[in-house]
């Protein structure tokens, strides 16, 4: 059977989570292939949000195998806590919850690296969530790093102290102390609880999975336009956010690779520093902002509102192969009299672009704007797509023409059941 891949078309808070939970009872296997406690998976059902930030999103389904693979970086204590609230939700992940020996471990000391190498950013900060996750995957691609299968190994507290006076040299380098005595013991203990998980070789256990004709949900974390290589670097996550990056993050052959789901809100946000063409600085930012709740799961922070970007998205499209895509949160937008879509770029000679142009270039340019009626009516209280505003079919049809791939869910509100199939 084949592996379908969900990403992030965008700078990542695309609502991933949300369509994983409504897509999981299709599969039989949702992996997670990249990234963090980063990352934020929002799922609203019952009336109830639960946030994920490790845990893939088919955990709530207890006949899912839930997988958290290589290509992961893992904090132990924040891994912990996200399971002792799905404990407390009634959410038993004993049978169905696999980690992958090879996932990198997330140290204390990463954590505090990652704030020391922010603030001596001064003014030039990459927005860092601060959880470790740049140190991490700097010691993983610098061969120095921890696995979570190191854990099971006598001298594992041998290796944890050398990685730590590894780290306590580069502090030292910025005239700073790790200050991580107090942080260890609940370190120490989140491991010994992890140490009673299902830890195996799930690039084995997949690939065996796929022989027996299971499919497989792969979902990414992020947003294509934070991808290592090909998103607006250096503002940018440390893992490949893009479909490339399951096959990698996984074990899974390219062959295996069927259906591309790409996950795209009706506007844009961003968290963090960064290029953002479309970015509003006004009143209208502010009622995105407002009317989306856009506001970091994990860090809180205020998002950075925009209008819709394709020239943004048709790169990240091209970049996954995206077979189809998911419109999120339609009805942020019930309350504008106008929609507007950045369709190019205009360059500082005048030239217009679609292409999208290196990171130093995209704060340069200014967005070419194609404006459209809004539809000014309550999303929530639609149940059937034939029911939808003409002026929102005819901004999804837009949409569909110019990136040229079928839009096949537009979600109207937070819970699984706004989720509108429009085939």
């Amino acid at each position: 059977m084949p592996v379908d891949v969900l990403v992030g078309l965008q700078w990542g808070d695309e609502g991933k989570g949300k369509i994983v939970d409504v897509l999981a009872p299709t599969y039989d296997v949702v992996a997670r292939f990249q990234g963090g406690p980063n990352a934020g998976h929002t799922l609203t059902f019952d009336g109830i949000k639960h946030v994920l930030h490790q845990v893939p999103s088919g955990i709530f389904h207890p006949h899912i195998l839930n997988v958290v693979g290589n290509g992961v970086v893992l904090d132990p204590v924040v891994f912990r806590q996200e399971l002792q609230k799905l404990t407390d939700r009634g959410v038993d992940y004993s049978r169905n919850l696999y980690i992958s020996r090879k996932a990198q471990l997330i140290l204390p000391s990463h954590r505090a690296l990652d704030r020391i190498n922010e603030e001596s950013r001064g003014g030039d900060k990459i927005g860092s969530t601060l959880k470790g996750i740049g140190p991490t995957y700097q010691d993983k691609i610098g061969r120095t790093g921890l696995r979570v299968g190191d854990i099971l190994l006598p001298d594992f507290e041998q290796r944890y102290r050398e990685a730590v006076a590894r780290h306590a040299t580069i502090a030292e380098f910025h005239g700073r102390g790790l200050d991580i005595e107090e942080f260890e013991a609940d370190f120490f203990s989140a491991v010994e609880f992890l140490r009673t998980l299902q830890l195996t070789d799930t690039e084995y256990l997949l690939n065996d999975l796929l022989k027996e004709g299971k499919n497989v949900l792969a979902e990414g974390a992020q947003g294509s336009m934070l991808d290592i290589d090909f998103g607006t670097y250096p503002y940018v996550t440390s893992s490949s956010t893009i479909v490339a990056g399951a096959c990698t993050g996984l074990g899974i052959a390219p062959r295996h690779i069927n259906k591309v789901y790409g996950i795209s809100k009706a506007y844009c946000t961003r968290v963090g520093a960064g290029p953002f063409p479309t970015e509003l600085h006004d009143e209208v930012g502010e009622q995105i902002r407002a009317a989306g709740r856009e506001f970091g799961a994990t860090t809180g922070r205020p998002r950075r509102c925009g209008w819709i970007d394709l020239p943004a998205l048709r790169y990240s499209i091209m970049l996954n192969g995206v077979t189809e895509i998911h419109l999120m949160k339609a009805d942020v937008l019930d309350e504008f009299d106008e929609i507007r879509i950045c369709t190019h770029y205009e360059l500082p000679n005048g030239e217009k672009t679609d292409h999208l142009p290196d990171h130093g270039d995209l704060e340069k340019l200014t967005p070419v704007y194609r404006s459209m009626p809004g539809w000014r009516t309550n999303l929530q209280a639609i149940s059937d797509p034939k029911a939808l505003p003409a002026e929102l079919i005819s901004y999804v049809q837009f949409l569909e023409q110019h990136l040229e791939v079928p839009i096949s869910i537009v979600s109207v509100g937070p819970d699984r059941v706004s989720t509108l199939h429009m085939n």
